[in-house]
């Protein structure tokens, strides 16, 4: 449990899309002009994420990877597919978004009326294929890739819903007539970046078992050169 609000905090706040990665960058200024755009488009990041990086990662770990097909058959265990990756994780975002949007727009209307714009967009937002392929780098268990997915498109809500509303703001300010338009927004963008990026400086209480495991390593191996007793290094901390 511990494990998993760890990577929720960190994907919303220290390894956020757009500040740390920046990925999705095209879609973020295009929509953040007003707040109820982006809090919609934003909102259905957070739905796309949190279902596609999960069915990628079941194709990744269950088609993909070297001796993914041993649930078949122990023949395949030297198949190694990975080479698709980008091709299969395409589809798969492409695939779903496609099908979401026909299913609103048969069973919602009014729904569709106003999300239907953003869905399209949706498919060829760069966070979308980035999410997934963080995936094989990080080795997360399925849960983990669901509350990963989770944690990212809000992390990608805040970052568009509070650029657009600093920019609706700006609206009404006394901005120097070279800086209007999308040059003031990428001085805002960059304070925005510096912010979140702040937060990488925090040491997050919550580990897992690997990281307890080599935090008290390190302390045993700081109190044997020291000749110190365990409990000094943990008080000298």
């Amino acid at each position: 449990m511990e494990n998993l609000l760890n990577i929720f905090v960190k994907s919303i706040f220290i390894d956020n899309m757009i500040f740390a990665y920046f990925l999705g960058m095209c879609s973020y200024l295009a929509v953040s002009k007003k707040y109820k755009t982006a809090a919609g488009l934003g909102m259905a990041v957070i739905f796309v994420l949190g279902i596609t990086i999960p069915l990628n990662w079941l194709a990744y770990n269950y088609l993909l990877k070297e001796g993914a097909l041993t649930w078949i058959s122990e023949d395949f265990a030297s198949i190694d597919l990975e080479v698709l990756k980008f091709i299969v994780f395409i589809a798969i975002v492409a695939a779903f978004v496609q099908l979401t949007e026909m299913a609103v727009e048969k069973f919602s209307p009014s729904l569709y009326n106003s999300l239907g714009i953003f869905l399209p967009l949706i498919a060829v937002n760069c966070s979308i294929l980035g999410g997934a392929l963080f995936l094989p780098t990080r080795d997360y268990e399925f849960v983990e890739a669901v509350t990963f997915g989770l944690g990212s498109g809000i992390g990608w809500f805040l970052a568009v819903v509070s650029l657009a509303a600093i920019r609706e703001k700006m609206a009404y300010a006394d901005v120097p007539k070279p800086l209007r338009g999308l040059g003031i927004t990428f001085i805002i963008v960059g304070l925005m970046a510096f912010g979140f990026m702040s937060f990488g400086g925090f040491e997050l209480p919550f580990k897992n078992k690997e990281q307890q495991e080599q935090a008290e390593a390190e302390k045993v191996a700081q109190s044997e050169e020291q000749n110190l007793p365990i409990s000094a290094v943990n008080n000298s901390k």
